[in-house]
């Protein structure tokens, strides 16, 4: 039982009550009443005004609401405490109350919002830890339903009248609340009531293995459309932090190429929660709102199961992703020799030295179906600081060859599993690709590709242009290279960038080619911020790229991704198809290409050189295939062409861009390091 119980309250600038938590807006009020269990008293009772960051600060931070409840002025926010010196405040005076054993120390709220759907997130958001006893806590609308067997309690009031006792006389919302749940709570204890099971908040995803004959409650599940295409489930459980997914709960939606398309279908432990996670509809990751919707058990089924029955015949797959790691980390470049033990030394070594989880055990390696290496490793770390310093060693050498580092997910590790148990057709026709179940292979034979003109078909046959190819927008957050040589590829801007090629976004370096297929010498690159940008337009503009005994010196612009699509497409706006909630192209007339019939979908063509359709005059792209192989999960990528029998006032200039992960791979034992996510736009 506990030694002392914490009563807390929150107030947030907008929408308070049962909204509480829905417009993200900041928290503005806390309020805190310590009740010592011991001595049945009240010990403190603490108010802070919390000042919400200085970006958000405005002549109208509160909502008249909250004014007229809480007392508050706009002076009195504006001049407040950060909300992470407010937590540090309380939590010094707690350790003083408690002897510094803030371990016998519960949580009380009244219902859940206060700190599942608005001080965790906001915690989140700050980039700060709370204490660990913000991830129990005692809901006392449900502790006292549970002891006086009543009806559902939908405030303090309500309580109150139950027992006949009156509320307090406060005028201020916050002071009266706390001060009238302290009564309720002593009055439970000196009625009998023990307070034994607090509810608790899930701060990492735990992952689990989910099988098609599992039953998924369907009132457990959401979609989340709109996700950026690089989140990996530990991220889209920040999102709904403080709300509790189920062990394994994240299923990332893939297209038919095996690439994410911005969805995730997310299974909590309970309704309740679920019903918590639709409030954050167009909550926001970064500048991106998400939409969230509700989804059935089938869904989830459909997704996680498909990917997990993967890994039903491959022990070494299965036995991984059972071990409970917190953090999986992929490795790219390894050496084809490369070892578990050269692994584990690898990380172990150096000022950033770090555990693997289970050591050698913890090391997964991808193999292609004849069993030989690609180069790629999945690796298990326990702990959020271990995968803090294993990324840092990123570029770092195992022999002679630099090792590239990326976080990554289950459902890349069950993808990879996917590729070994479909049929791969070697150069005899018939034979079946693998070694066993101690394997785990991935295709990254060019020819595997050629072999996959049936999801071609599965494509609704409109020009897409997918986020994660070409940025859009009015941001600055892009840098254009002129002047490159022709034979430049992806490691040389590396290089050429330098230090700041840390700041460059994931698959965010694009090769312009012309109409020929040619190298234009231009490349455009995507900045995770305007400021990277700028600083890398004003660092390296004008300096030279060395490449071999020549030298060429390289024009830098800071641009926007409305910039870089201005010139690929000539000028022309690029067309979207309208996309239905569940995710799917709309008929027409809704998803009908504006200026013209949809374009046929065309066949795959050749893995090395693309073929490109000579249609003069053509402004729209029609979208086919440039098969080419490029880890972990994308065994092609589109290619678009102009249409036929389409005039346009002028021919925009002809480009083709080529876009490719910023950080490279070896496809085989004597290529270059290339890795080709290709797509182009004449």
């Amino acid at each position: 039982m506990a030694s002392h119980y914490v009563i807390m309250y929150t107030a947030t600038a907008g929408a308070n009550g049962p909204l509480l938590g829905t417009d993200e807006e900041d928290i503005v009020l806390l309020q805190f009443l310590v009740w010592d269990a011991v001595c049945r008293k009240t010990v403190t009772e603490q108010q802070y005004i919390v000042r919400p960051p200085t970006e958000d600060i405005n002549e109208n931070v509160l909502g008249e609401q909250c004014r007229e409840d809480f007392r508050l002025t706009e002076d009195q926010v504006k001049n407040g405490q950060p909300l992470e010196n407010v937590i540090d405040s309380f939590d010094a005076i707690l350790s003083k109350i408690a002897e510094s054993n803030t371990s016998r120390v519960a949580m009380v709220t009244d219902g859940q919002l206060h700190l599942r759907q608005v001080l965790h997130p906001k915690a989140l958001s700050r980039n700060f830890t709370l204490p660990d006893y913000y991830n129990s806590f005692y809901d006392l609308r449900k502790e006292f339903k549970s002891f006086y067997h009543s009806e559902d309690m939908a405030s303090v009031p309500d309580m109150l009248s139950f027992l006949a006792m009156e509320e307090d006389s406060a005028e201020e919302l916050a002071t009266r609340t706390v001060r009238d749940m302290g009564r309720i709570l002593s009055r439970m204890i000196a009625d009998g009531h023990r307070f034994v099971l607090p509810e608790s908040i899930m701060i990492r995803l735990e992952p689990g293995i989910c099988s098609r004959t599992e039953e998924v409650d369907s009132g457990c599940v959401v979609r989340a459309r709109g996700l950026p295409w690089q989140s990996s489930d530990q991220d889209i459980a920040k999102f709904f932090r403080g709300l509790n997914i189920a062990k394994g709960g994240v299923a990332l939606c893939l297209s038919p190429q095996g690439r994410r398309n911005g969805e995730a279908l997310i299974r909590f432990i309970s309704p309740e929660h679920r019903d918590m996670a639709l409030k954050r509809h167009k909550h926001h990751i970064g500048n991106r709102y998400i939409e969230v919707y509700k989804a059935t058990g089938e869904d989830f089924i459909n997704v996680a199961g498909e990917l997990f029955s993967s890994l039903g015949n491959n022990n070494e797959a299965q036995t991984f992703l059972s071990r409970g790691g917190q953090v999986i980390i992929r490795m790219r470049g390894l050496p084809y020799d490369c070892t578990p033990k050269q692994v584990v030394e690898f990380f172990e070594s150096g000022e950033n030295g770090c555990q693997i989880l289970d050591n050698e055990d913890g090391v997964l390696f991808v193999r292609k179906p004849d069993g030989r290496a690609t180069g790629d490793a999945f690796v298990l770390f326990g702990s959020e600081e271990d995968s803090t310093k294993a990324l840092a060693k990123h570029r770092e050498i195992i022999g002679s060859r630099y090792i590239e580092l990326f976080r990554s997910t289950t459902a890349e590790v069950q993808q990879a599993a996917m590729m070994r148990q479909s049929r791969v057709e070697d150069g005899d026709g018939g034979r079946r690709g693998g070694r066993g179940d101690g394997v785990l292979n991935r295709s990254m034979d060019p020819r595997t590709y050629e072999q996959q003109q049936p999801l071609i078909a599965q494509l609704p046959q409109v020009p897409l242009l997918p986020q994660q190819i070409i940025t859009s927008g009015t941001r600055k957050d892009c840098i254009r290279l002129r002047g490159l040589p022709f034979e430049a590829q992806v490691e040389h801007i590396l290089e050429f960038l330098g230090e700041l090629a840390k700041s460059i976004v994931y698959q965010g370096v694009h090769m312009v080619y012309n109409a020929q297929g040619q190298p234009s010498g231009e490349a455009f690159i995507q900045m995770d911020s305007e400021h990277s940008a700028y600083l890398a337009s004003q660092q390296r503009h004008h300096r030279y790229m060395v490449f071999g005994k020549k030298q060429r010196y390289i024009e830098v612009f800071q641009c926007s991704g409305e910039d870089m699509n201005m010139v690929l497409t000539g000028g022309l706006p690029a067309q979207r198809p309208i996309v239905s909630p569940g995710g799917t192209v709309l008929a027409p007339p809704f998803g009908a290409f504006p200026l013209g019939p949809a374009p046929p979908v065309l066949n795959a063509v050749g893995a090395v050189t693309p073929r490109l359709p000579a249609y003069p005059g053509m402004a729209y792209p029609t979208m086919f295939y440039w098969p080419y192989p490029s880890p972990p999960v994308s065994p092609s990528s589109p290619y678009y062409g102009s249409p036929p029998h389409m005039a346009t006032p002028a021919t925009p200039p002809h480009h083709t861009i080529i876009t490719q992960e910023c950080l490279s791979i070896q496809a085989n034992g004597d290529a270059p390091r290339h890795n080709g996510e290709a797509v182009a736009t004449i």
